[in-house]
């Protein structure tokens, strides 16, 4: 037997505002199911001791509506099939009282049942309320000599599924006004964000760390109430010459701690501050899931992401925000050649084969085995090459100076080399600056071109460095020291 409620279905007119009819509906119930982009049903269950009647909060909505710009159809009834159809049908507000829903619909046209098909994306103005089988099942039925839903709502159930089958008993139940299913009630976008507004304007950190901590702490308890975490920082400054200071902050892993967020915020506004004092503060985060944590035994610990956040913060604010990060090489011969991306670490479980070869247990192809056993040489490369005075006999170095405490040269005992290096000839050097950005998130470090000879000398105090010859400058350096 079909269950009574009380329902309202809303219907806006053309070119209304989806927000504003969302709105209007959740001012009067918490129970609001969005049914397409100009149209919302409202469970009205228990709600006549605030508002009165159904008359009552039908007039109510309607006035709502109208002081916000919208002009909408209203009808209300005991099941959420039978109000929509009405509300489609009829202009105005109307009123059936629960049991009387197919009475009230028995006179509408057939074509109104198409209004439920295809509703997969409500939300969307985009998508079509028609399908290609609501139209062809609507023929059938005109075919049949059914103009209205009074018409299908007569014919017999066995007869109706055993001609069109299951669509046909659906459509049989919407025609008598009965619910297919019960109100499913859109939750509306959860927004993790506070605001305040200043009585004075402010200036400086110190009075707006204050209001920070105050937007920050009951945001970080909305987050850990939800079990979720911020994955970017919003903060946004409202100066008093009508500016908007904006800085958005791109976490390394979720955390909803209020020090250390407010703390970041702070260090990120030292290196960026506002131009002007400061009237408003909006502070918001995109939310994310919570951080799931398991320490292993078997990895080396690394600090919380909330500490190591501050100290890049820290760091950033006190060196620049271009000289903090990480190195990584570039597909490219230029020698020094490197780029910075942000820090992000990645602490990554060693493979059965890496175990197995810290273990002793790999064997290596026969193959590989003089490679394997080979000592790894590595270059101290010096990242301001160190000027040096080089003797040539015979075309080969034969003896290396330097004026850098520590590196007094000698007498070049063994050499190999030379090996010529050139590239980026076609790069305009005095156009072309010396740091490249090419993302946010990288910084490229390069010098343009370069044109060298490069040579591994043994000295006679023991050690071999890397020097290399400028060939348009013939002029020496020393690159860096092979251990």
């Amino acid at each position: 037997m079909q269950e009574f409620g009380v329902f309202a279905a809303v219907y806006a007119a053309e070119g209304s505002s989806f927000e504003t009819l969302a709105g209007v509906a959740r001012d009067f119930s918490p129970r609001v199911e969005i049914c397409g982009p100009r149209e919302v049903t409202l469970d009205l269950s228990g709600l006549s001791r605030l508002f009165g009647d159904a008359k009552t909060i039908a007039g109510e909505l309607r006035r709502t509506a109208a002081d916000r710009g919208l002009r909408v159809r209203i009808a209300i009834a005991g099941t959420r099939t039978a109000a929509r159809l009405l509300a489609r049908a009829r202009a105005g507000i109307t009123i059936v009282e629960p049991g009387d829903e197919a009475e009230a619909l028995a006179d509408l046209p057939i074509e109104l049942l198409e209004i439920f098909r295809d509703q997969n994306d409500p939300n969307d103005p985009n998508v079509s309320n028609v399908s290609n089988v609501s139209n062809e099942l609507t023929i059938t039925l005109r075919r049949w000599g059914l103009r209205t839903l009074g018409d299908v709502a007569l014919l017999p159930a066995e007869e109706v599924a055993a001609r069109l089958g299951q669509e046909g008993v659906a459509w049989q139940h919407l025609a008598r006004g009965e619910d297919p299913a019960p109100l499913v009630p859109s939750v509306p976008e959860e927004r993790f964000e506070q605001a305040l507004d200043l009585e004075w304007p402010i200036e400086g950190l110190e009075p707006l760390s204050f209001v920070l901590a105050r937007l920050i702490e009951p945001l970080s308890v909305h987050l850990e109430r939800r079990d979720r975490g911020a994955a970017v920082l919003h903060v946004r400054l409202h100066l008093v010459n009508k500016e908007v200071h904006e800085r958005s902050l791109q976490l390394p892993a979720p955390m909803r701690d209020a020090r250390t967020l407010r703390t970041l915020a702070l260090l990120d506004l030292e290196s960026h501050p506002p131009r002007a004092a400061i009237n408003r503060v909006v502070v918001a985060v995109d939310p994310t899931p919570g951080r799931v944590v398991q320490f292993s035994l078997l990895t080396r610990p690394l600090p919380t992401p909330e500490n190591l956040s501050t100290l890049i913060a820290r760091l950033t604010a006190l060196m620049g925000e271009d000289r903090v990060g990480s190195p990584v090489t570039v597909d490219t011969w230029e020698p020094g050649a490197f780029e910075m991306h942000a820090f992000a670490p990645r602490d990554a479980p060693a493979t059965a084969e890496q175990a197995n070869y810290l273990g002793g247990v790999t064997q290596w192809p026969s193959a590989m085995e003089d490679v394997a056993n080979s000592p790894k040489m590595a270059i101290r490369r010096f990242r301001i090459p160190i000027p040096a005075r080089v003797h040539m006999a015979e075309g080969v170095p034969a003896r290396i100076y330097s004026e850098r405490r520590g590196l007094t040269g000698g007498i070049v005992e063994r050499y190999a080399g030379p090996w010529r290096s050139s590239g980026g000839w076609w790069i305009d050097e005095a156009a072309q600056p010396d740091v490249v950005r090419e993302t946010p998130a990288v910084r490229r470090v390069t010098k343009g071109g370069w044109d060298r000879d490069e040579w591994d000398v043994t000295l006679s105090d023991g050690a071999t460095y890397r020097v290399y010859r400028e060939r348009d400058t013939d002029a020496w350096f020393i690159e860096g020291v092979v251990d």
